[in-house]
């Protein structure tokens, strides 16, 4: 088996795992930033083999400059999301920040009145 059968290559900011929706990011991030072995990898990802894993960080090794970019420009975009998020909150988001602002001010309220 060629390593590039583990792989469905939808996009090239998108490599996923064949028979799975989980992308190479999501293992090499793992691999690299966590410093988690390939069996420690499987283990969380229990719908991965670890013929997966292991074909995965070979092929980031086989790969590593344009691997590493991809890894590079997936972390890129997850910060401009997450600043975005911040920025302009869902209205759920914007509901559950306000409940817990309630709350943190009826504990407040709660304190004064126990202390008072």
């Amino acid at each position: 088996m060629q390593l590039e059968e583990y792989f469905n290559f939808l996009a090239p900011d998108d490599i996923r795992l064949k028979d799975s929706r989980i992308g190479i990011e999501t293992i090499l991030y793992e691999y690299i930033y966590r410093a988690r072995t390939p069996e420690e990898i499987a283990n969380i990802y229990t719908s991965l083999s670890l013929e997966q894993v292991y074909a995965t960080i070979l092929y980031y090794l086989h790969n590593k400059e344009s691997v590493s970019k991809y890894i590079a420009d997936w972390l890129e975009w997850g910060r401009k999301m997450r600043e975005e998020q911040q920025r302009n909150p869902s209205p759920a988001v914007r509901k559950l920040m306000q409940l817990k602002a309630e709350r943190e001010g009826q504990k407040a309220k709660n304190a004064q009145i126990s202390h008072g």
